[in-house]
């Protein structure tokens, strides 16, 4: 075996190499403390930056709400403005949405009630400037209530992610009255939770037209539409949760024509429709679920004409139909599950002239022959209805008073039918002479 030479000699080359890679070394490793040190100075900068802004935002927030609580209602729409570009401009999503709880909060605020007409012809000089003096204070500061809600609206149309859009922030409106024009047409509920819970829509014209109800939350639980028009007409309901329980429409106008009721939940339950004209015309209910579970159809008018029901889950159980109108004329039902299982139609007009029952499951009944709709009062019109298969259910139903028409529907009975009505058939009941039973 070989001996290695302990007294080998390092050549010139060797030795210069070795340098070399020695001064490398120490290059690398001084580029990357270098490397290290540049990127701690990076984010003590911008932690730094951050701070600055922070410290910014905050003097601007507070003299901001310092505005919105001056005597002076030019100054707090200055301040509503200054909340809204800060808001814009937030270093981070929690400053944004502090500053649109600020502006919620305002508009939750109570305000001086309108000072209604002035004083008659016997009043005093001075009760007339003091009335003329209130009525200015209330329009002014009525346009900075309306001010936040037109801002509200326009930043709820700028697509998520983009600079001065609030969509997916949380919006609480809970108890406000709006009493002019507010505009969320075209804009996207993808996220947060929206409150309109016990809201007024008491004038003027709430559009929520084209909306897209995708992700969020939005409750207007208790809400009362008295006047003025609400407009849902064209949005889609795609997903997310839309909350209209114990709702009440004693006057005005709801439209939700032309909605698209794909997925997620709407709920109706438990509201009362009074008075208003809600239309559902044209809306097209294909996945999800929508209910009307107990509501109360009292008065007014309720239009379902033209609707399809092609998909998802529909119900009407514990409906109470005592007066006014709701029409059905004109809808399909080609799909999906539509139930009124315990609803109650004892007064008023309720019309399903020329539906089409093609397809899915309609039950007015249960099969167990118990909690059935219950038909006592008012008039309830099929004249014209077509039922081409075997998905519509009246057992369990009971015909106890009302008027109901299916003399000149179309197909053949539905199920269930001719044994809910009884035999001999209730004078009440107008039945196709081939569908009536045999004389007893």
């Amino acid at each position: 075996m070989r001996e290695i030479d302990s007294n080998a000699k390092l050549d010139a080359k060797t030795l210069f190499d070795l340098v070399k890679l020695s001064f490398g070394v120490v290059a690398g490793a001084g580029a990357l403390v270098a490397l290290v040190v540049a990127y701690r100075r990076q984010r003590v900068d911008e932690v730094g930056a951050h701070r600055e802004a922070t410290r910014l935002h905050t003097e601007r927030f507070s003299q901001a709400v310092d505005k919105l609580g001056s005597d002076s209602p030019a100054v707090r729409l200055g301040g509503v403005h200054a909340l809204a570009g800060l808001a814009d401009d937030a270093p981070d999503e929690s400053l944004r949405q502090t500053c649109i709880d600020v502006l919620c909060a305002y508009l939750r605020l109570p305000f001086p009630p309108d000072p209604g007409h002035p004083p008659d012809g016997t009043s005093t000089e001075e009760q007339r400037e003091a009335h003329h003096d209130k009525k200015d204070r209330y329009r002014a500061l009525r346009e900075v209530r309306h001010t936040i809600l037109r801002l509200i609206g326009d930043h709820y149309r700028i697509p998520q992610g983009t600079h001065r859009s609030w969509q997916g922030c949380n919006l609480d409106l809970t108890g406000v009255t709006i009493d002019g024009d507010m505009h969320f047409n075209g804009a996207t509920f993808s996220g947060g939770r929206v409150s309109f819970g016990g809201a007024s829509f008491s004038g003027g014209s709430v559009n929520f037209g084209g909306a897209t109800f995708s992700g969020s939350e939005v409750d207007f639980t208790g809400a009362t539409f008295s006047s003025g028009t609400v407009a849902f007409g064209g949005a889609t309901f795609s997903s997310g949760t839309v909350d209209f329980t114990s709702a009440t429409f004693p006057d005005g106008t709801v439209y939700f024509g032309d909605a698209s009721f794909s997925g997620g939940r709407v709920s109706f339950g438990g509201a009362t429709f009074s008075g208003a004209l809600v239309y559902f015309g044209g809306g097209t209910f294909s996945g999800g679920e929508v209910d009307f579970i107990c509501a109360t159809f009292s008065g007014g008018e309720v239009d379902f004409i033209c609707a399809t029901f092609s998909g998802g889950a529909v119900a009407f159980g514990g409906v109470s139909f005592s007066d006014g109108a709701v029409a059905f004329g004109g809808v399909s039902f080609s799909g999906g599950t539509v139930t009124f299982a315990h609803a109650t139609f004892s007064g008023g007009r309720v019309s399903f002239a020329s539906a089409s029952f093609s397809g899915g499951r309609v039950t007015f009944g249960r099969a167990t022959y118990s909690g059935g709709a219950t038909f006592s009062g008012g008039t309830v019109d099929f004249g014209g209805a077509s039922f081409s298969g075997d998905t519509v259910a009246f057992a369990g139903a009971s015909f106890s008073g009302s008027t109901v028409d299916f003399s000149s529907a179309t197909g053949r009975a539905p199920r269930g039918l001719l044994a809910a009505v009884g035999n001999p058939v209730p004078a009440t009941v107008a039945l196709r002479s081939d569908w009536l039973p045999p004389t007893p």
